[in-house]
């Protein structure tokens, strides 16, 4: 193992790692800033209640949300409230297997803003509108076929 010597003048093969570092960094730095803010999308602080039978979110659920503002969110992305009625007919107007579509409201919206997006919703092909709500802490369901489904506690 010695050094190679002499007025040889080669290619060197040996690879530099440095400008590829250097890129991998950057897109970390950049991934660290975005994917937070692609997933915070919308937040709200559901009804809570008792008796309630999970229902884990799929991918193919339509989820309208209603943030204390009463702004809209289509599947945790905010739309102008005035595109709520074209965007559902978009998806409700072809056939589907289920009409459902999820409604995820803050607790301390007035009710009448969830009755004006129902209103919306139904006069544009939902079939079934759900309303999402949350266990009330230290509660569990008193309804003895959710505790065979595996009901939260």
């Amino acid at each position: 193992m010695g050094m190679a010597g002499g007025g040889a003048s080669g290619v060197k093969a040996d690879p530099n790692v440095t400008p590829m570092i250097d890129v991998m960094l950057v897109l970390l730095v950049i991934f660290m800033i975005v994917v937070p803010q692609i997933n915070a999308g919308f937040t709200a602080i559901p009804p809570e209640g008792q008796n309630l039978k999970p229902h884990p979110e799929e991918d193919g659920d339509q989820v309208l949300g209603i943030d204390d503002q009463g702004r809209y969110y289509l599947n945790k992305k905010p739309i102008h409230n005035e595109d709520l009625e074209t965007l559902v007919k978009g998806i409700y107007g072809v056939e589907r297997p289920d009409y459902i579509m999820y409604v995820k409201a803050h607790k301390d919206l007035q009710y009448v803003k969830v009755i004006d997006a129902l209103d919306k919703l139904s006069l544009n092909g939902v079939r079934v509108a759900a309303l999402i709500t949350e266990q009330q802490p230290g509660t569990e369901s008193l309804i003895a076929s959710d505790k065979l489904l595996g009901g939260k506690k």
